[in-house]
Formats: C-alpha cells, structure tokens, sequence
C-alpha cells in the first residue's frame, strides 16, 4: 500500500527498461543552433546563436548586419530634402516616422516654423503607420504563437490602411512624404470620409482581434509571466516606446517632447505592470485603441491652409548640431545631424529604437524554453531596418 502523497514507478512491464537512477544529474553536452537570417520567426535578417541545454536557452549572441544599407554614411552625400528617401528604408514598416524625425532635426537647425495644417497632416499620417505597423506586429505575433487566423485578418485591415497611405502620399511604403517645411502634397478630397470610414470599421475588427487572440487560454499561457522585463533593466538597455512603457514606465515622446500637433491632441499613455510578453501585448493593443482616437480628432480639427512653409529650393543649415526624435511604432526614433554650413550633412547619427532592443536578448532569453524564443522576439517588435542602419 502505498501511503498518500507518494508515488511509486511499480514495475515496467516486460521488455521496457526505465532511464537509470540520477540520469538527471549527468552532464550533458550543450547545442549550438543557429537561428535565422534567413527565417521568418527571426523577424527580420537577424541571427541569433543559441547555446541549449536540452530545451532550455542557455546563453544567446545576437549577429547583426544581413540588411546594412549604410543609410548614416550615404546621408552624408544626398541634400536635406533627400533624407527621407534614406529614412523610408530604415524602418520601413514605419516610415512616415523617420521621415517625420529627419524633416523635424533640419528644421529644427534652420528654424523654420512649419504651417498648422501641415503639423496636423504630419500627425494624422503618423498615427494612420503607427496602426499600420502595430497591425503587422500582431499578426506575425499570432504567427509565433500558433494563431495562423490572426495573420490573415491583420493583413486584410493593413491593406486598408495602405490604400490610404497611398492616396495620400502616392506611395504604399516608402512614402517620401514628409519634407523640411511640411509635407509633399494636400490631403486628397474625399480621404477625411475614408479614414473615418476605416476608423468605424477597426474599431470593432480590434475588439474581434483581442477576443480570438488575447482571450485565448492558450494564448494566454504563453505570454504571460514569460521574458520579464524590470524597470531597471529597460532603463539599462536604453528600451523605449511600447517595450519600455510595459514595464510601468510612461515615457512617451509625443508627450514628454511634443511636437507637431500632438500638443493638441487628447490620449493617454498605456503601462504595464509586470513587463512580461502579455504587457507588451496589452500596451500595443491599447495604443492601437489611443491611434483611433487621435485620428478622430486630426480629422475633425484639420485646419485650412498650406501644406508647405516657403523653403529654399536648396536647403543649407548653418553649421552647427542639432537631435530631434519622434515616437515611432517601436519606440524614439532620433536623428543627431551635424552640418558645416553646406549642402549636405557633415555626418548623420540615426538612432532605431530596434537596434537597443536587440542588446536586451542575450539578458532576456536565457532560461527560457527554446519554443519561447520565436515568442519572445515577437513580443518585443523589432525591426532590422533600423538595428542595421
């Protein structure tokens, strides 16, 4: 008889033999697996060496550089109304913000004050990528935890919102939209009907995304209390945007430094609480929530006038330096330019919130699951074109 609470292996049947006393114990020899470049749960050309332990993460290097495009170096031999072109094949599913970024550190150095209606087009263009990209974020996050439906749905709304982008700014990605002195062109007639249209629309598609997938239990199970992230530690990293705001700290640079219209906008900054891969789900989902908003307001108040302040035909700052940042989708996406009085940059610093979060993978992994992984590098949103500027 066996007494209660304990439990006896009996014995095998014929021919089964059990795994030895203290097998446990025994040492075994690590694995080496390469993860990526070339592999869609990587998110992107990034390559990650994983040394496992059985199914457990025991240290982690991160390689960088498949997708270098030198976009620092080339800016420094195109005009200031060309870095928008560079900007666009940073991160490229967010491209409205580095435009947005490169335009606010040239005008920022020359001094020009830009039109209240191209601020406000600025912004309501921004908010419209920042759906677009959080949209993309969701479904490749579906994707890493098994929800293949959520992909498709994702897709479908970002076609939407692309059909937008591209009356506006003639372009589906890289837009080249934004421009030292506002924007490349006026609204289109008939857009604000349109957005709002969209807006009524996604409003309740998001509802239906977090009820198939955040209300899953499976879901659920995966994420939550998994790649924690201290306050200290993001700080440490230099995290930012929706990764940082889910560990409980409410920096956002459309509040802390505002610029363009959103002085004028009511919304509120989404945190965590626990800095888990569920925080950083919960703060994207609500952020979404907070973009339909703003757009509401950017299109109900757009004020008349230009588009375009009256600009050089060729722009040359006076010598000197200057950083400007926007929040972007993944986090503050900042430009350092230094000039020297001529046509050109003297050297262009861009800063990619990516490239900050992809150092926090070798502290964040190990002692996970191997399975995790492709979880965890979904849940944090990186973009390559950014970390391999």
């Amino acid at each position: 008889m066996t007494p209660e609470g304990t439990f006896s292996p009996g014995s095998p049947p014929a021919g089964i033999r059990r795994v030895p006393k203290g097998v446990d114990s025994l040492g075994t020899e690590h694995l080496i697996v390469n993860m990526g470049p070339q592999h869609p749960s990587t998110h992107g050309v990034l390559r990650l060496i994983v040394e496992l332990d059985g199914e457990e993460v025991v240290a982690v290097e991160v390689s960088i550089g498949f997708l270098h495009r030198g976009i620092e170096k080339l800016a420094e031999s195109r005009r200031f109304d060309q870095l928008a072109t560079l900007m666009d094949r940073g991160d490229y599913v967010s491209a409205i913000h580095g435009e947005q970024a490169a335009a606010l550190a040239v005008e920022k150095l020359m001094g020009i004050e830009i039109p209240t209606k191209a601020a406000w087009i600025r912004t309501l263009t921004a908010e419209l990528n920042r759906l677009a990209s959080h949209i993309v974020w969701f479904g490749t996050f579906g994707l890493d935890t098994g929800a293949m439906g959520q992909f498709l749905y994702a897709m479908r709304d970002r076609e939407a919102l692309l059909d937008i982008l591209e009356e506006i700014s003639g372009q589906r990605m890289m837009f080249n939209y934004v421009r030292p002195g506002g924007v490349l062109a006026d609204l289109p007639a008939g857009i604000d009907r349109k957005i709002l249209a969209f807006c009524d629309t996604f409003e309740v598609y998001l509802e239906e995304h977090h009820a198939l997938l955040g209300c899953n239990e499976i879901f659920q199970s995966r994420v939550k209390n998994i790649g924690i992230v201290t306050k200290e530690t993001a700080l440490a990293f230099g995290l930012t945007g929706a990764n940082l705001r889910a560990t409980g700290i409410a920096f956002d640079v459309r509040r802390d430094r505002p610029y363009d219209a959103y002085p004028a906008l009511e919304f509120d900054i989404p945190v965590g609480t626990v800095g888990d891969a569920w925080d950083r789900y919960m703060v994207r989902m609500e952020e979404m929530r907070q973009s339909v908003r703003m757009v509401r307001q950017l299109v109900a108040g757009m004020p008349e006038g230009e588009h375009m302040a009256k600009v050089p035909k060729v722009l040359r700052p006076p010598a000197g330096e200057v950083y400007a940042s926007v929040e972007s989708s993944r986090g503050e996406t900042g430009i350092h330019l230094f000039t020297d009085g001529g046509a050109t940059p003297y050297r262009y610093r861009y800063r990619g919130a990516s490239f900050f979060t992809c150092q926090l993978f070798e502290e964040v992994l190990p002692g996970h699951l191997f399975a995790d992984a492709c979880m965890l590098l979904g849940s944090f949103d990186i973009m390559l074109g950014e970390v391999d500027r």
